[in-house]
């Protein structure tokens, strides 16, 4: 039974009358009841609590109540009761702290309107680019943006998610709003999730089997306040590595981002992603937010130094991120936050996993200090509700943290394999010694992986991703360029290991692009034949290029959108990757659940991989290789399969391989030779090439060849 003491009647400015209770202190954030709506939020060291209400394309707010500790805290939660609100209720939190709102470690502003961190979409922003800083403001300010209650419904038509094995999967990163911008791309509804639902058919034609999105959460795009210096276009946050609310989906991303439609128009994407067979991953961000000293939007507002690691003295941000602040990930509330966040997108939008961007900062502890058994990591790894998520971190952090092999698994998570993309790369573009770091990465890895007890598809194997140079560029480019980034070149990677092959940048020089497409080609071939789980760049496919920008993180124009005009030039690509891609699918000796021993057992004597120079049984890992072959063992694979013979010479010369015995009764024919021209480039199932000799094969400079038993 409520105590009268505990209610109290508010007359909104509009004239309607809400009525306010204690209400409880769970779940967090604003969630529905028999009498309204329930609000709660954490805040340890806040005095004073107000919830402020506001009505649509009203600024001022049109109540707020605030909070008696006696009534409306439960320890550290502050929590209310509200009837009388629509379905469009925008709301935020007023917190201050008495007699001493700001010190070293606190930074309570009461003249600041907070998002709730628990806020499951947020008002404003649905219009890319705008809105714009309110007048007065200095360029760079977060615009105000308010918490909106979005009801948890929707049709899923009893879509359920395909649930791919990590080992049969292939990633295909994108970004939302690049992946249909650009006008080529003729969407009805462009950059949007509608748009991607209306790129489905392509995906589907590629093969990949899992699309991977850059950040999606609600991030302020204008908040970097710089221009380029070539155009004078003003320069926007594309990438969102900067986020506002953990719950949010960005509400530009939607054909409609208002009132809590773009919840509904990312939950249509995903369903007909589901629908198609793809999987959907998102880039997620925890180890900063877009707050700064001087940006107080949402976390460092309501307790300053629960969410941020700071220093103990100065009370100034500890930056691990790179990004100015670093998020108290192994705070219990902190903590707590994130695990929420996950299951949220997991239970309620569907989606199939995350890639943890600088991972390693969810492992340092509450004074910075990397901690051996992290507990939000371990809580990831182990919770009910995240069982089936597909788990992938980026094993590092901008304080020269790296874990890639070490980062604590649990036998869960799986990494970015940074060292496959430096090893492939160097390889490809000519530098000798490194068959034997080519020969491990393209076995899986069990250099970083195996000691951890996982499996070679906990590898992560890329080439390029957003972040450097596009595949096209990689082969085309000596050095970045990134003048229009407006920082003098100087940010983005300096050690990319590309190669021009001659020129900088375009050339009508008919030799060069030759080499380069089949270097590209290379790239290819060796990513999608690797053990491990590959990713591909959105437009690597068809020779998406930047410029040679190698950072586009603030390019939101044609060097980061996808150029669909090129699908159509770059034809014998596209063709190339997908039947590459479907090579693939169709042998599960190139998608193997445990690494490769190089032995045999009693029931399949040969070993189930053999290491080749230009001689059999002669690989050469000496300081002048250029030359490696890989022989695969069809029994050995999870399902009986056929043998698989890959050879690549990274010399400048032509080499002759001899070749291996296929199996008893069976014959080698050609799949790929990336040096010869397309169509002939690789070749259909059931069509392959017999070779002219059985047991040889010229391998042109700089190519590699793909040989399977039949």
């Amino acid at each position: 039974m409520t105590n009268p003491a505990d209610e109290s009647n508010v007359r909104a400015g509009t004239g309607a009358e809400f009525h306010a209770t204690a209400g409880r202190p769970l779940p967090l954030g604003v969630s529905e009841t028999r009498h309204g709506l329930n609000f709660a939020v954490v805040s340890r060291h806040a005095t004073d609590v107000s919830l402020v209400l506001f009505a649509r394309q009203r600024h001022e707010p049109i109540a707020e109540f605030p909070l008696d500790p006696a009534v409306h805290r439960t320890g550290d939660v502050w929590h209310i009761e509200v009837s009388g609100l629509d379905s469009g209720a925008r709301y935020g939190w007023r917190v201050d702290r008495r007699p001493e709102p700001r010190d070293r470690f606190h930074q309570f502003d009461r003249t600041r309107v907070l998002v709730d961190p628990y806020a499951r979409g947020l008002s404003g922003g649905c219009e890319w680019g705008r809105p714009a800083p309110r007048a007065g403001e200095p360029p760079g300010t977060t615009p105000e943006r308010r918490s909106l209650f979005v009801p948890d419904t929707f049709d899923w038509q009893q879509v359920r998610p395909p649930r791919i094995p990590l080992p049969d999967k292939i990633v295909y990163e994108l970004h939302v709003r690049g992946f249909t911008q650009h006008p080529s791309a003729a969407a009805e509804h462009p950059g949007t999730y509608l748009g991607v639902i209306e790129r489905i058919p392509f995906l589907k034609e590629l093969g990949v089997t899992t699309v991977e999105l850059l950040p999606v959460y609600e991030f302020d795009e204008n908040e970097l306040g710089r221009r380029n210096p070539l155009t004078g276009a003003e320069l926007k946050n594309y990438w969102g590595y900067s986020p506002i609310c953990f719950f949010a989906p960005k509400a530009a991303y939607a054909h409609d981002g208002r009132d809590g439609h773009q919840v509904a128009e990312f939950k249509a994407m995903v369903r007909e992603l589901h629908r198609a067979g793809l999987e959907v991953i998102l880039d997620v961000v925890f180890n900063h937010t877009t707050e700064g000293r001087d940006r107080t939007v949402s976390l460092r507002g309501l307790d300053n130094c629960i969410y941020y690691l700071l220093d103990p003295v100065t009370g100034e941000d500890l930056n691990y991120s790179g990004c100015g602040n670093t998020l108290n990930c192994n705070h219990p509330v902190v903590r707590a936050m994130i695990i929420d966040a996950l299951r949220y997108w997991v239970a309620e939008m569907h989606v199939d996993g995350f890639r943890f961007d600088l991972a390693s900062i969810l492992g340092r502890g509450q004074r910075g200090e990397v901690l051996a058994n992290p507990p939000l990591l371990e809580r990831i790894a182990y919770d009910p509700v995240l069982a089936d998520a597909t788990l992938i971190a980026e094993a590092w952090d901008a304080a020269g943290l790296y874990q890639v092999g070490s980062f604590p698994a649990w036998g869960r998570w799986a990494e970015w394999n940074g060292p496959f993309r430096d090893d492939v790369r160097r390889f490809v573009r000519g530098e000798p010694g490194l068959t034997g770091r080519l020969a491990t990465r393209l076995a899986g890895s069990a250099d970083l992986f195996e000691a951890s007890g996982r499996r070679p598809c906990h590898s992560i194997n890329f080439v390029t991703c957003h972040d450097g140079f596009t595949l096209a560029d990689l082969v085309s480019y000596d050095r970045k360029h990134n003048e229009a980034n407006g920082d003098h070149n100087r940010d983005g990677s300096d050690y990319n290991f590309s190669c021009n092959h001659g020129r900088e940048g375009p050339t009508t020089d008919s030799a060069i692009d030759t080499l380069r497409a089949r270097q590209v080609r290379n790239f290819l071939t060796i990513l999608l034949l690797s053990q491990g789980t590959p990713m591909l760049l959105a437009g690597d496919e068809f020779g998406r290029t930047q410029l040679g920008n190698n950072n586009a993180y603030c390019q939101d124009n044609e060097i980061s959108w996808i150029d669909w005009r090129l699908l159509d030039q770059r034809r014998d690509l596209f063709r190339f990757a997908k039947m590459l891609i479907a090579f693939r699918r169709a042998h599960p000796v190139l998608r193997r659940t445990e690494f490769l021993a190089g032995r045999g057992t009693p029931e399949h004597p040969r070993p189930d991989v053999s290491w080749h120079g230009v001689r059999l049984g002669q690989p050469d890992w000496g300081p002048a290789a250029h030359a490696l072959a890989m022989h695969l063992a069809g029994e050995h694979a999870p399902t009986l399969d056929c043998d698989v013979y890959f050879a690549i010479n990274g010399s400048a010369l032509a080499l002759e391989f001899a070749l291996p015995a296929p199996p008893a009764g069976a014959r080698w024919v050609r799949v790929v030779d990336t040096a010869r021209p397309s169509p002939q480039d690789i070749a259909e199932p059931g069509r392959e090439a017999k070779l002219r000799s059985p047991d040889r094969y010229r391998v042109a400079p700089r190519a590699c060849i793909v040989l399977r038993s039949c």
